[in-house]
């Protein structure tokens, strides 16, 4: 199997992912209408559903946000980038993610691992008396979270090298670099 090939089964495992933990947006829209519901109409504040909603926010964006990178719909530079030619686009992915994202989500990942085993070792809950238990659960939230992005960091940075350095036909498999963005240049 090609890095190519490899790159783009990386992106879809990750796009998967993303899609089933898209769906945690029905949860969080439940738990807030509900915690609405009970405050307005009937003047019953939870500490539990106001915490279930932050929960399911971390999870929502931490579980998609590798997604998102896959998509190319992450935040950047676009007024600048659009103006780049398909090599400068692809030079700066391959150095943007060696220098900066890879280490970073390896450092996040790191301590992360380590955060979320004392959290669940001590049965860390919330430091409110009716707050909800079980912490671990969204802190392993952001170490599942980043292994995504890393995974998409690696599967870009392979891409980044192959389009540079692969030849023609690889770089005409290759289309994420060459195609404009948002502005609709030709």
């Amino acid at each position: 199997m090609g890095l190519y090939t490899l790159s783009l089964k990386v992106e879809a495992l990750v796009d998967f992912i993303g899609k089933k933990a898209s769906l945690l947006i029905i949860a969080l829209m439940a738990v807030i209408v509900t915690d609405v519901i009970l405050r307005r109409w009937f003047v019953i504040g939870s500490t539990q559903l106001q915490e279930l909603e932050w929960h399911l926010h971390g999870a929502l964006f931490l579980l998609t946000i590798g997604w998102a990178y896959s998509r190319e719909q992450h935040v950047r530079i676009e007024l600048i980038r659009n103006y780049f030619s398909a090599n400068t686009k692809a030079w700066i992915e391959l150095i943007g993610c060696t220098c900066f994202l890879i280490p970073y989500v390896a450092a996040v990942i790191w301590f992360g691992i380590d955060y979320a085993a004392i959290s669940f070792e001590y049965g860390e809950t919330s430091a409110s008396p009716s707050g909800l238990g079980y912490r671990w659960i969204i802190k392993s939230c952001m170490v599942v979270g980043f292994f995504l992005i890393g995974l998409v960091a690696i599967s870009r940075l392979m891409q980044s090298f192959l389009y540079l350095f692969g030849g023609d036909a690889i770089r005409n498999q290759i289309q994420h670099f060459s195609k404009h963005d948002q502005i609709g240049l030709s």
